[in-house]
Order: C-alpha cells, then structure tokens, then sequence
C-alpha cells in the first residue's frame, strides 16, 4: 500500500468518526493528513462536500502553497491555508477543524477575552498535562473573512508540534503528531466545551429556583 493511499484511509477513518459525532453541520469544517516533508505535501478535504459520507472525493492532494499537487477539478477547503500554517511552521502530521454548537458558544462567551481557560477535569490529561491543578489556556481570534487575514492571526498560535486555536463564532483547529493524537485533542477539548456549557446552564437554572 502507497503512503498516499495508506493516508486516505487514515484519514477517512478520521472523518467518518467525527461524521458519527455530527460535527460536520452543512459541509463545515476540514480536515488533513501530511502525506510527505519533501516537499511538503498533504490531503485535505474538498470544498463543499457532504463530510458525513465517504467517496472518492473526499479529498486532495495540495503542496506547500495550499494548492492542488495534483490535476484535478476539486477545490482544497476555503481554510486550507490555515493547514499550510500547521505544516510549513511544526512538525505536525494531522490537523482537524470542525464546526460545532458548544465550541461556538464557548468562543462567544470568551470572545473578548480572547482566551477561555479550564481546570480541575481530569479530561486535561488527554492533551498532555499531567499536573493536579493543570491550567489549559485556549487562544480565541477573530473570525476574519477575508482567509489570508484569519490565517495569518491563526499563525500567532502556531508555535509547537501540537496545539489549537478556537476561531469566534466559527470553530476549534487542534493539530498533533499524527491522527490519533489530533482526534484524542479534539475529543478532549469538545468534552470540556460540553462539560463548561452544561454547567453554567445548571448553575444560573439553580440560582433562578432559590431566588
């Protein structure tokens, strides 16, 4: 089995997952697999496809550059340059950008803070943090339209071999070594968005019922 094939599949396991979790609202978000370092090249997924099923379009092979590698009439995903940012600046090998209620809530609610930080759940030891009272601090930028523009704010972020970004109103871009590691992040992250959500819900329904 080639590399690039053996990535496809990897990656499509990846989607389909994520597919099962429904965080794939209106063809949102994008992922990608590194595929080779030199040059550097790597799937992505397709504009504009239904996320929640698997075919022979899922993705493309783009260079570098964001561009295709490869002829081709598919287009890479409008944000793949913020993949390009995670490829050209670590050594990481899978990136993964969904969309999702509780991740969008998060980012408005933290917004103006331009970070939201969590502690005391034992969830934290999924992105590495072994600590008793480990403290993850979560970076939130503008939601700028203009790609380019978001991409280079994204960048800011974009220091180790994994990491993440919550973009405002728009969704969470986790990076890590490979697929397995990215997943395991993302899974974590989108566990204490629920987690934070559904505790402030309770809390201000309980202050509503003393008073």
């Amino acid at each position: 089995m080639s590399v690039l094939i053996k990535k496809w599949e990897e990656l499509a396991a990846v989607k389909e997952e994520l597919a099962q979790r429904d965080w794939f609202f209106a063809t949102s978000g994008n992922l990608s697999i590194k595929v080779t370092n030199d040059p550097l090249t790597f799937l992505v997924t397709a504009s504009g496809k239904d996320k929640r099923k698997r075919t022979s379009e899922d993705f493309l092979l783009v260079d570098a550059f964001g561009n295709p590698a490869e002829q081709t009439h598919l287009k890479p995903s409008a944000e793949t340059l913020l993949h390009v940012e995670v490829y050209t600046k670590t050594n990481a090998g899978c990136c993964l950008h969904v969309h999702t209620i509780d991740n969008n809530v998060i980012s408005e609610l933290y917004g103006e803070q331009g970070e939201v930080t969590f502690t005391g759940q034992e969830i934290i030891k999924a992105l590495g943090l072994w600590e008793e009272d480990a403290v993850v601090r979560l970076p939130i930028i503008k939601n700028d339209a203009h790609i380019p523009t978001l991409a280079k704010q994204f960048a800011k972020y974009v220091n180790e071999d994994a990491g993440a970004v919550l973009i405002r109103n728009h969704g969470i871009t986790v990076w890590g070594k490979d697929a397995f590691e990215a997943k395991k992040f993302l899974e974590a992250y989108e566990f204490l968005f629920s987690y934070h959500v559904k505790l402030l819900m309770l809390t201000r329904q309980s202050a509503f019922v003393s008073n």
